[in-house]
């Protein structure tokens, strides 16, 4: 006897489950998506929201060098272990929500600018105390003049990556097409005997002076590579906030 085939409610309802799902799950993905550019660009937002006033480099004379004259420009910046009444730190912005946090920081601020085509040198003075550097590449010196750096006067090339305090590290952003430019130097720490009992800073910082060449315009972003922060790795808070340990080189 033949057997005759048994309806399936279900089977006309199948493909349109499935274009339901479908659906859904697009739905489901693009509202992620949608989420994590609302995420991206709050975080960025907020990072950039306490952009301190700018800080333009001094101008000096023309200096001969190999390559013929060039201008000069000069900065003078200081890195503090916190802030104070006599330095009260950056205060522009959501910064003034960190005030209490007692982060370092670099001042009198993070947004530099440089003239193009011309000799930069930086003094910093600075006031922390450190220790290990995670990778010792961050101890040495990069992209200045002749690779070197002084630390009080003396002329180095690098310092023991167990007694860095911060770095200063100018880099440009991926796959940026403006002329490439990237300076690193470490700053050493202040030993437990120099910090002493501070009230508040010592009142002889170790300072380091270098100089580097800028070419055409373009805008760069530096930071610290010490793992001053807090977070994952030492490596949040101060050191991703502008105003505190990261922050922005226009060459104008």
């Amino acid at each position: 006897m033949p057997v005759e085939p048994v309806d399936n409610p279900y089977r006309g309802a199948t493909r349109e489950s499935w274009g339901f799902v479908k659906r859904l799950l697009v739905a489901v993905i693009s509202v992620l998506i949608g989420a994590g550019v609302v995420t991206g660009v709050a975080v960025f937002a907020h990072a950039t929201s306490g952009e301190p006033p700018v800080l333009i480099a001094t101008p000096g004379g023309t200096v001969d060098t190999p390559e013929g004259p060039m201008n000069s420009a000069s900065l003078e910046l200081q890195v503090y272990p916190n802030n104070s009444d006599q330095v009260p730190g950056p205060m522009e912005g959501v910064n003034a929500l960190y005030a209490s946090q007692g982060w370092p920081f670099y001042w009198p601020s993070t947004t530099l600018e440089v003239p193009a085509n011309s000799l930069i040198t930086v003094t910093i003075k600075q006031y922390a105390g450190g220790g290990k550097v995670f990778n010792p590449y961050w101890a040495k010196v990069h992209g200045t003049v002749d690779g070197s750096m002084t630390v009080n006067g003396k002329t180095v090339t690098e310092w023991d990556p167990t007694r860095v305090a911060h770095t200063f590290t100018i880099h440009q952003y991926p796959d940026s097409g403006q002329p490439y430019l990237f300076v690193s130097v470490p700053l050493p720490d202040l030993s437990g005997n120099e910090v002493g009992n501070a009230n508040p800073y010592v009142d002889n910082p170790k300072v380091v002076t270098f100089t580097f060449k800028t070419g055409a315009p373009g805008t760069y972003v530096w930071n610290c590579e010490y793992p001053c922060g807090d977070l994952y790795q030492e490596f949040g808070g101060p050191m991703q906030q502008r105003g505190w340990m990261s922050g922005t080189v226009q060459v104008v």
